[in-house]
């Protein structure tokens, strides 16, 4: 998805100033042979962007009442045609709608000059280029430790992690009480006779421990809120961001799991229930159904964090 600067609302900017021609994929200067310019402001002016669709290589919609109907409309026509969509976004606010309307989004946001709205549109363009991001972290190196002792964890809050889209099976959260050894909780889309499916939920664990987060850092499990993104990990080791909805914390029965491979040596406190699972090598498994000497899969990292930030150096969490 392309960024384009809307230069009619920068003051003296001009249109081959360099310094903007890098940041940004077009420097719109209110018109252009190429581009259609189209403001909707009822049915009328969607019908007429309708119209130019295989006409133009570039409609621009401007809605003077941001909607969301119309522009997924225009999206889905152009499909397959040719002609891309463009959209003016005035607020902050509209960006997502604009970027993922019909989850394929328009082909560029037109910004204006104002720093917040810029910054933002930076960082949702750079989201869309891939939803398993093209950064260091777009791949999480996993392998099976051994569980070494299972025990009782006490009772303590306990945090489920509900995302705004559902979990394929295989697909979990990493967790641990050390920010150098996290466990693969699998998230809650395994039926059970008990209770259904929660294909949205991670039953995560105690609010101490760390999980890792969409950008590769970590977070504990107290400082989540919704809108923060995580990183959903499948049993291969592929990530992808996921956006948290709602977050449920109460207080549950723990399970204390160490697990110990080579260097990375860990534990992780779980809910005490048969629908939280972690991943072994020929499948998933409850946690109450665990035993001592079973493989686990696990994120071993030997370096230091600090505010969830990966550094060089060594830490040792007990």
């Amino acid at each position: 998805m392309d960024l384009w600067l809307d230069i009619t609302t920068a003051g003296s900017v001009e249109e081959n100033n360099p310094e903007f021609r890098d940041q940004f994929d077009r420097l719109w200067n209110g018109s252009s042979s190429d581009v259609a310019v189209v403001h909707i402001d009822d049915f009328g002016g969607q019908e007429e962007a309708k119209s130019l669709i295989g006409m133009v290589e570039w409609i621009l919609v401007r809605c003077s009442d941001w909607t969301m109907i119309p522009l997924e409309n225009i999206i889905a026509a152009a499909s397959g045609s040719g002609t891309k969509v463009a959209a003016s976004i005035s607020k902050e606010i509209e960006l997502n709608g604009a970027a993922f309307a019909l989850q394929h989004g328009v082909d560029a946001i037109v910004v204006p000059f104002e720093p917040g709205i810029i910054h933002a549109a930076k960082k949702i363009t750079g989201e869309k280029a891939s939803q398993y991001a093209e950064s260091p972290y777009t791949g999480a190196s996993l392998s099976f430790a051994d569980v070494t002792s299972i025990q009782s964890g006490g009772v303590g809050e306990r945090v489920c992690v509900d995302l705004t889209e559902r979990l394929d099976l295989e697909e979990g959260m990493l967790i641990g009480s050390s920010a150098n050894a996290l466990a693969m909780i699998h998230g809650e889309t395994i039926p059970s006779e008990y209770v259904p499916t929660r294909p949205f939920r991670v039953n995560a664990g105690a609010v101490h421990a760390y999980c890792l987060m969409a950008d590769g850092s970590t977070k504990y499990l107290s400082e989540l809120e919704a809108g923060h993104e995580v990183a959903v990990v499948n049993s291969e080791g592929k990530l992808r961001p996921a956006t948290i909805g709602r977050l449920k914390i109460e207080r549950r029965p723990f399970l204390l799991i160490h697990f110990s491979s080579g260097h990375d040596v860990g534990q992780v406190l779980v809910q005490q229930a048969e629908t939280v699972r972690l991943i072994k090598p020929d499948g998933h498994v409850s946690v109450t159904s665990l035993k001592t000497g079973d493989k686990i899969l696990i994120r071993g990292d030997l370096g230091m964090r600090h505010v969830g930030r990966e550094l060089a150096g060594e830490m040792n969490e007990r």
